[in-house]
């Protein structure tokens, strides 16, 4: 029993390499990580500006409609003259920007999926 223990201790702190194993390089976990926290933070602020800048995208939804398609001015959501007080579209811009960032991505991964799954077929 002490000799198998001895036998796996030993294999497990032996210095051969097998060639079956994946070799990992440290070059390649360090851009792993830096790429990963890079992409969550691109991430978090996308809905970040997208969902909370300024109240969001959906506070702003129906008071445009309001103003497009009935009597309603942007006077009377708090709008007094760009850049200065745009009332209720505070961040808009922004939000739209999100908005149009996140739809854009959405579509980018859908081609990527899409295509894959005609890879694979």
């Amino acid at each position: 029993m002490i000799q198998k223990i001895k036998e796996v201790f030993l294999k497990f702190f032996n210095d051969e390499e097998n060639l079956d194993e994946p070799i990992y390089d440290p070059m390649h976990i360090g851009a792993l990580i830096v790429i990963s926290l890079s992409a969550m933070g691109a991430l978090f602020w996308l809905l970040w500006t997208l969902l909370v800048f300024e109240g969001g995208i959906f506070v702003k939804i129906i008071p445009t409609f309001q103003v497009l398609f009935t009597e309603k001015k942007l006077q009377d959501f708090g709008w007094v003259g760009y850049p200065f007080e745009l009332g209720i579209f505070e961040g808009g811009i922004a939000n739209s920007v999100a908005l149009l960032i996140t739809i854009a991505l959405l579509i980018g991964l859908w081609w990527v999926f899409k295509k894959q799954e005609n890879l694979q077929k």
